[in-house]
């Protein structure tokens, strides 16, 4: 772990890191285009001066959107991670434990199926669906004489296999064709054809979810403790855990809706970054969104370059994720 006193220099790289990432992303990939080029089309599209042209496009059109979604998205999950990891004492936790990926995968699933494309309808049915999974895992976990977090993560298990099963059926009876290629490639998450339209929908309700969690990151502190000592301390843990189920789903449900099911990040990045900075929410959740971010951004470039098709990203963070997973299971008495 990094000692205190060198803990300012390490969230200085990680910033620089941002950056670099960002600034590479948009120079680098199969359509080269020089540095300087970029700065220049960056600054003059910052005063409204640039001329269109294929250059313009490819930076401030294409890249310059998806670059920021992408960063955007790798903050949210990784900081909706680290909080319901904390919320529900157990390090192995994901932001989709209550079902709000397969909801949000089900509505885009519909969507699809019922539109034929992936449209304004499909987005607002997978964001829908997405909310209705979680209020479906907390009424499920409510039915119970004691609410218990237990009861609350097997409700989210229940609303996920349903929600998976319908997805099942969705493709089962997609044209094979047209509709069921779209769904397939959908579900496996995706930053292609982002647009400053898309970034712009979703910037808010991650924000503000992020904002709602670094703001009560010291009742994430204490409810790492349990609910008695929670309790003891002054605070109703199940208000507590509410809000931060609403900001996860509001942060999940909004970057599931704009970028399909990009797995794993909320659960790589915490662990990554609590051993790096330590518990404290108050430093976890900054490196959090700040490693989350880099990564996100690595693995995008990643997923463009790699191959002349591009690579589903969610392919790709499943690659990284499932050995961390059982490297985090086996060390998880040791965090």
């Amino acid at each position: 772990m990094i000692k205190s006193k060198n803990r300012t220099s390490f969230f200085f790289l990680l910033t620089v890191l941002l950056f670099l990432f960002a600034f590479l992303s948009l120079f680098l990939g199969r359509y080269y285009v020089e540095p300087e080029q970029v700065l220049k089309i960056l600054w003059e599209s910052l005063w409204g001066n640039s001329e269109n042209s294929v250059y313009k496009t490819v930076v401030w059109d294409i890249r310059l959107p998806r670059v920021l979604l992408v960063m955007l998205v790798g903050s949210g999950l990784s900081a909706s991670g680290a909080a319901f990891q904390g919320c529900f004492h157990n390090p192995l936790v994901s932001p989709d434990i209550l079902g709000v990926s397969a909801g949000a995968g089900f509505g885009a699933a519909l969507g699809i199926l019922l539109t034929s494309g992936v449209n304004g309808l499909t987005a607002g049915m997978a964001l829908g669906f997405g909310l209705f999974s979680v209020v479906l895992s907390w009424t499920l976990a409510k039915l119970k004489s004691e609410a218990t977090i237990l009861s609350l993560v097997l409700s989210g298990i229940i609303v996920s296999a349903v929600f998976n099963a319908l997805i099942s059926l969705v493709k089962f009876v997609a044209d094979t064709d047209s509709q069921l290629p779209a769904i397939t490639f959908w579900l496996m998450g995706s930053f292609s054809n982002t647009t400053f339209e898309d970034l712009g929908k979703v910037f808010a309700p991650i924000a503000f979810g992020i904002g709602i969690l670094v703001l009560i990151r010291w009742r994430i502190n204490v409810l790492t403790l349990g609910d008695e000592e929670a309790e003891a301390l002054g605070i109703n843990p199940g208000k507590a855990r509410l809000i931060i189920v609403a900001a996860v789903t509001m942060i999940t449900a909004s970057s599931v809706m704009v970028a399909g099911i990009v797995g794993w990040v909320g659960l790589i990045i915490p662990n990554l970054s609590r051993m790096l900075v330590g518990a404290d929410y108050k430093h976890l959740l900054p490196a959090s969104c700040l490693l989350g971010a880099v990564f996100l951004a690595l693995v995008d470039f990643t997923a463009r370059v790699l191959t002349p098709s591009e690579i589903p990203i969610g392919i790709l963070t499943a690659l990284i994720g499932a050995p961390f997973f059982a490297l985090v299971y086996k060390k998880t008495e040791e965090i």
